[in-house]
C-alpha cells in the first residue's frame, strides 16, 4: 500500500498547475477540467527469489490542451525501466494519441526490450499438460528445481497501428505492423547460483523447456526462438464514454492478423484471428458499473510457433508482459501462461464500484473496488509433433483429460488521478490446484 500512496504524492507534488477551473457542468460533482500537461510517476520495487531485487520506475504523461476533450487525452507517453539484479528487466516507451494525424486518424505505437531470466512454461494445452507444483517445493520427495516450470526468453516488440474512421469514432478501421524478436532457451542455472550458499544453489537438473526440447514437442528449428513480423487488420466498434474506465458503452473488435511468407516469416507463417466484444453497464450513475469482456483468439491458417503462441491481441494494448492466459492481465490467480494453444477462448467480469470521489489539490481522484470472474480455455490444441516418450513416462508430463475451463476469482482496490492514470492492486484465487493458488498484482489501469 506503500507505493500507491507514494505514487498519488509523487503525482500531486510534481504536476504542472496549469488547470483550467472553467466549466465543468458536464463533469461527476465536484470533478474539475484539467487543461494542459499532468503527470504521474511510480516507483517499481520488488523482489524474487530466482531474479534478484527489482528496482526502477514508470510513469505516465497525458495532454489535454484546451480541456475540450477530457477526460479524454489528446496525447499521452508512458514509460517504464526497472530491471531485477540477476538479469531480467522492462524497458518500454509507449505512445498513443488520436489528434497527430488530423483526418481523426489514431496512432498508437509501442516499443519494448524484455529480458526474462524466467519466464513461466508449463507446456501446451491447458489441463493436458500435468503442473505437479511438488517438484518446485525444495524439501519435497518430488523436488527438482524451483525453476522446473521456467524458461529464458529476451525479446523485443515494435508495433505501430492506426486507426480511421468510418462512421465517425464509433465504427473505424485498424491497420497496423508489428515485429517481434524472441530468443528462448533454458534458464541459466549458473548465473542464479553466483554468489549463494551451496546450500541454497539450484540443481543443474533438466527443466520442462528442456524436456520439450528433446523429446521434440518443440521442434529443433524453433528451440531459439525467432522473428516475427505480422501485419494486422480489422474493424472496431467502440462507444464507452471514457477509455480509461468507462461507465457505458461498447468497445467491439475482430482482427485478422497474418505473418505472411513474404516478410520472412518463413517456415512458420500463419494468420490469426482474433474477436473480442466488451460491455460497460452504468448501475448506479458514476459510481457502480457491471463491465465484462469475452474474446476468442485462433489460428485460422498456417503453422504459429511456440514462442509466439501465447501472445494475445488487441486494437490497444499498454502492457509490458504480452503472454498468454493466466495472471494479471487475463486470468488473475491463476499462473502466468499456464494456458497456451493455437486457439483460446477467455472472459472476464467485473463489478466497479468508486467509492470515494474528490478534488485533491487540484487532482481529480477517486477511489474504487472491484469484484472479479476470469475465465478461459484452449479450444484449439497446439499439435506435439513428436511422440517419443516411454508409455510410463506418459503420466509426469500429462494429463488424460482434454482442457477445460480455468477459473479465477477475487477483489481488487483502484486508486485514478484524472479519470486516467489508474493505479491497480488486484488479488485473485484460481479454483483448481492444477493453476496454482493465488496471485497479487500491482499496475497500471484496468484489465479492459
Amino acid at each position: 500500500m506503500r507505493i500507491l500512496l507514494l505514487a498519488l504524492v509523487m503525482f500531486i507534488q510534481f504536476s504542472p498547475g496549469v488547470f483550467s477551473q472553467a466549466d465543468s457542468s458536464s463533469l461527476p460533482l465536484n470533478e474539475k477540467k484539467k487543461t494542459g500537461w499532468t503527470w504521474a510517476g511510480l516507483p517499481v520495487v520488488g523482489y524474487d527469489a530466482d531474479m534478484g531485487l527489482q528496482l526502477g520506475v514508470l510513469g505516465q504523461v497525458f495532454y489535454y490542451g484546451d480541456g475540450s476533450t477530457y477526460p479524454e487525452y489528446k496525447h499521452t507517453v508512458y514509460a517504464e525501466c526497472s530491471w531485477f539484479t540477476k538479469g531480467s528487466a522492462v524497458y518500454q516507451l509507449f505512445y498513443d494519441s488520436k489528434y497527430l494525424i488530423p483526418g481523426g486518424i489514431r496512432v498508437t505505437a509501442d516499443f519494448d526490450y524484455l529480458p526474462d531470466r524466467a519466464l513461466d512454461f508449463y507446456g501446451f494445452n491447458g489441463y493436458e499438460a500435468n503442473y505437479r507444483p511438488s517438484v518446485t517445493e525444495q524439501g519435497s520427495a518430488d523436488y527438482l528445481t524451483r525453476v522446473f516450470y521456467k524458461q529464458e526468453r529476451r525479446m523485443y516488440r515494435v508495433m505501430a497501428d492506426f486507426q480511421g474512421p468510418i462512421l465517425g469514432q464509433k465504427l473505424r478501421w485498424l491497420a497496423g505492423i508489428n515485429i517481434f524478436g524472441i530468443q528462448t532457451g533454458t534458464v541459466d542455472i549458473a548465473r542464479i547460483n553466483k554468489g549463494k550458499p551451496e546450500d541454497e544453489k539450484l540443481p543443474d537438473t533438466a527443466l520442462l523447456y528442456d524436456c520439450y526440447v528433446n523429446y521434440q514437442w518443440i521442434r529443433q528449428d524453433e528451440k531459439k526462438g525467432g522473428t516475427t513480423i505480422y501485419l494486422k487488420t480489422g474493424l472496431i466498434y467502440d462507444t464507452r464514454d471514457n477509455e480509461a474506465a468507462p461507465n457505458k458503452g461498447i468497445w467491439s473488435e475482430a482482427l485478422l492478423l497474418s505473418a505472411p511468407s513474404f516478410l520472412g516469416n518463413n517456415p512458420y507463417a500463419f494468420v490469426k484471428l482474433a474477436i473480442t466484444h466488451r460491455q460497460y453497464i452504468s448501475l448506479v450513475k458514476q459510481k457502480l458499473v457491471t463491465a465484462y469482456q469475452v474474446s476468442y483468439q485462433g489460428t485460422i491458417g498456417g503453422s504459429t510457433p511456440y514462442y509466439i503462441m501465447p501472445y494475445l491481441y488487441s486494437s490497444y494494448s499498454l502492457t509490458t508482459r504480452p503472454d498468454g492466459l493466466g495472471g494479471a492481465r487475463t486470468i488473475r490467480g491463476v499462473l502466468r501462461n499456464r494456458i497456451t494453444g493455437d486457439g483460446v477462448a477467455f472472459g472476464n467480469i467485473e463489478l466497479r464500484w468508486k467509492f470515494f470521489k474528490s478534488v485533491v489539490l487540484k487532482q481529480n481522484l477517486y477511489l474504487g473496488l472491484t469484484a472479479f470472474l476470469d475465465g478461459g480455455m484452449v479450444v484449439q490444441d497446439h499439435e506435439l509433433y513428436a511422440n517419443v516418450l516411454p508409455e510410463d513416462q506418459k503420466a509426469f508430463f500429462f494429463n488424460a483429460s482434454h482442457d477445460r475451463l480455468h477459473l479465477g476469482t477475487g477483489m481488487g482496490l483502484r486508486v485514478a488521478i484524472n479519470d486516467n492514470f489508474i493505479i491497480s492492486v488486484d488479488y485473485g484465487r484460481t479454483l483448481d490446484k492444477q493453476d496454482g493458488t493465488s496471485g497479487l498484482y500491482i499496475g497500471i489501469g484496468n484489465i479492459f
